[in-house]
């Protein structure tokens, strides 16, 4: 399945907002994003249409299993990559931001053979 960056942004940011709060709200999503609530008001109502999130009565936005898996599947690249350029040497807040923009970007393979590298690092160190 592609989707866009942006999109999956705003998936792996849902899912991490319910992980802090428990709940999300499309001004959560604005706050942690940095986007106006407009913005995000339009996105939210295309990733419904799209199937990838709900939203119940009292606007609390929910992934659906769809929405969850790319979700799962950003949110991950994002922490092994980050570990991966910190067992590098990088800083941490820097390797954060910089595996924010690679995770979109790096081939399934690569990433395999990196998470594969990672593990195998961290039970010889």
């Amino acid at each position: 399945m592609i989707i866009k960056e942006s999109a999956e942004n705003y998936l792996e940011a849902i899912l991490m907002i319910k992980n802090q709060k428990g709940y999300v709200r499309s001004i959560d999503v604005a706050n942690e994003l940095n986007f106006t609530k407009p913005s995000v008001s339009v996105a939210m109502k295309h990733f419904r249409e799209d199937g990838y999130i709900t939203i119940d009565k009292d606007g609390n936005i929910s992934l659906t299993e769809k929405g969850l898996a790319i979700a799962n599947r950003v949110y991950e690249r994002h922490q092994v990559i980050a570990k991966a350029l910190i067992a590098l040497g990088v800083d941490e807040e820097i390797a954060y931001e910089d595996s924010c923009k690679i995770e979109h970007d790096i081939s399934d393979q690569t990433f395999e053979k990196i998470k594969d590298f990672l593990s195998r690092h961290q039970n010889n160190a």
